[in-house]
Order: structure tokens, then C-alpha cells, then sequence
């Protein structure tokens, strides 16, 4: 008996085409369509305004292939992180990150990393395989369940920040997010998500040719080249000047104004020399800062910087007229944090 197909994999078109070739009314797609991405169930059985030989039909050619949360922390904070199982047995992990203004999710797009970044748990992970447009859905659709289910809150932002780069897997991430932002799907504003990237230029430069709508953050974390060649080897083939380019571009083909994440580490990239040649980088294009605490890894050769040396290098940037916030770590003591996500709950 063949294989029988994912059904989220075809589009509204292909499964109209489906019903129409076994006897049933194209509409029937649209149903479909609905009880898959907006109200997001996982069973044929579910679909209650579709008759029952249709679901029988529908169930005897397709299965959804969903993912589910294996396991769940929450931590004293009120972080949650999630091991998610895919349908082929594989684990991500997605954090819901509760704070006063806003609810994240902060979501996975590969299973792995293959980019090595010296200070983040998951590059020490093999890269496995992409994520499909499906299961990166699957991932937001049970961080705000769990955000309504255990807090009355609902969903406010997502981030594509957890496990994986997203860039190298631009096709399936595009697809996610017009799922997430459709009418047809979950109808959330793509002003309320970000998109994070290691420095994949010329990925970049085809998310400003395709004048997406949501906000991009480059993980940048030091503004020179040699202590970024050293932290993260895509730097190599992916230097600050075509960076900077880049981003310009994107700026200027979207209007939107991108963010530049910056971990800042104890006695490597926190000193005032090393905020200036961020203030020099940020002349290439309007942009703000984000400053991050760094959550220590298993075995890791860096450490947290110093507050007090943070706020200086926060305050000479201020002086400058550049947008700072200092994003304080949420979640480490489940390893929820930023870096931090190498499935050890399902290790």
C-alpha cells in the first residue's frame, strides 16, 4: 500500500482537485483549509461539519503529520519550554517567554544547527533537517495554547530564535509565516514577528527582494571582524562590510528599521573600545540594539559580563544617539534561555 501523503503539505488548489476527482464538491477544500490552519486540529475526526464517508475518504489518502509537546518545564519565572516531537521521531525545542508588556514565542526552524556558533548550546547539535512550513506552525500553535491555558493570556509575538538558522530555510520559514499571518490561518500581524539571523547575506538580500513584511534581527555580537570570525565562523564568508550592505538594503527596499542582537560576554566584547565599533557599524543603516545577558552553557569557555561594565557600554551608545534595551535572560534555570536550547529534555 503506498505511503499515504501529509495533507498540509498540498495546497487548497491540489486538495480542491482531490475531492473533484473522488466525486466530492471542490468547497469541501476550503473546509479543509479551515480546520487545518485556522483552527489548527491534528485529526480528520474532528472536522464536525464534513460528513462522516468524507472524513473516512479523507483519512483513508492523507494523515496530518503533527507535532506534538513531549514534555513541558516551567520555570520560576514563568518561562515555559517545550520539547516538541515531530512525526518522524525527531525533538525541537520552543519557549513561551512571559513578561509585563508582551507573550513569545520563541520557535525552532531546524532540528540542529549546522553553523557552530562557539557560545550557543544548539551549534554543538548536528544539523538533521529542515523543519517544514508545518511544524514550525505546529510549534506556535502550542506556545499559545499554553499561553492561554496557563496564564489567560493570549499570544502577543513570535521569534524565529530558537534551534536552527532560519535563512537556510528561507522557503519553509516564508511559508510558516504566511500560514501564521493569513485570515486563513492564525491572522497574526507580521509586525509581531521577527525573524533572526546569523548573517546569511544573500539571504538577506532576498528577504528585501521579496518585501517581507515581519522585522529582521542579525545576531551580530561583536562589530569586529576578527572576534566575530572567532565566535561565529559564518563570518568568514559572511563579513561585516557585505553585512552592513545588506542590511542596508533590506532597510531601504522594506522601510523597516532592523535590529542587531548583541550578546555581550565577560572580558571578550564589552568594553568601551568594542561599543564604539558598534556605534560605527550602526552608521550603515537605522537600526536599535539589543544587548543580551549571556546564559552560560555546559562547558562553555565564556561568562556573563559584569552589570556594571553592561550599563557603561549601554550608556555610551545612549550618548549616541542609538537605541539600546538591555534584554535581561529569562527561563535559565530550565536552559530556556537564549543559547541555551539543545534538547536535554529529550536527550
Amino acid at each position: 500500500m503506498a505511503e499515504k501523503q501529509d495533507i498540509r503539505a498540498l495546497s487548497d488548489d491540489e486538495i480542491s482537485a482531490f475531492f473533484i476527482a473522488n466525486g466530492e464538491k471542490a468547497f469541501r477544500a476550503k473546509q479543509v483549509s479551515e480546520w487545518l490552519w485556522k483552527k489548527a486540529i491534528h485529526s480528520f475526526d474532528d472536522m464536525t461539519n464534513l460528513s462522516k464517508s468524507t472524513r473516512d475518504l479523507l483519512t483513508e489518502n492523507f494523515v496530518i503529520n503533527a507535532v506534538s509537546v513531549d514534555e513541558m518545564q516551567i520555570s520560576e519565572d514563568r518561562t515555559i519550554k517545550s520539547s516538541f516531537k515531530t512525526a518522524d521521531g525527531k525533538f525541537v525545542e520552543g519557549v513561551l517567554i512571559p513578561t509585563a508588556s508582551r507573550m513569545t514565542a520563541c520557535i525552532s526552524s531546524q532540528i540542529g544547527c549546522s553553523l557552530s556558533c562557539k557560545f550557543c548550546a544548539t551549534g554543538r547539535l548536528d544539523r538533521l533537517r529542515n523543519l517544514n512550513a508545518d511544524e514550525i506552525f505546529d510549534q506556535v500553535v502550542h506556545i499559545a495554547r499554553q499561553s492561554e491555558s496557563e496564564y489567560g493570556i493570549p499570544l502577543s509575538n513570535i521569534v524565529y530564535m530558537g534551534m536552527g538558522e532560519p535563512l537556510l530555510n528561507y522557503k519553509n520559514v516564508l511559508e510558516s509565516i504566511d500560514r501564521i499571518t493569513s485570515e486563513s490561518g492564525l491572522g497574526m500581524s507580521p509586525k509581531r514577528i521577527t525573524v533572526s539571523t546569523a548573517g546569511i547575506a544573500k539571504m538577506i538580500r532576498k528577504l528585501a527582494d521579496d518585501k517581507v513584511k515581519f522585522n529582521l534581527a542579525l545576531s551580530l555580537h561583536a562589530a569586529n571582524e576578527k572576534k566575530r570570525d572567532y565566535i561565529m565562523p559564518i563570518n568568514e564568508s559572511n563579513n561585516l562590510e557585505v553585512l552592513a550592505n545588506e542590511m542596508r538594503y533590506f532597510y531601504d527596499q522594506t522601510g523597516t528599521r532592523p535590529t542587531l542582537e548583541y550578546i555581550i560576554f565577560k572580558d571578550f566584547n564589552d568594553s568601551l573600545e568594542d561599543a564604539r565599533e558598534l556605534a560605527e557599524f550602526c552608521k550603515n543603516f537605522p537600526t536599535k540594539i539589543n544587548i543580551i545577558e549571556y546564559n552560560p552553557i555546559d562547558g562553555g569557555e565564556f561568562r556573563k559580563a559584569d552589570i556594571a561594565k553592561t550599563d557603561k557600554f549601554k550608556l555610551y551608545l545612549e550618548e549616541r544617539n542609538l537605541i539600546v534595551n538591555i534584554r535581561r535572560s529569562r527561563g535559565k534555570d530550565i536552559d530556556a534561555a537564549c543559547g541555551q536550547l539543545a534538547n536535554k529534555l529529550s536527550a
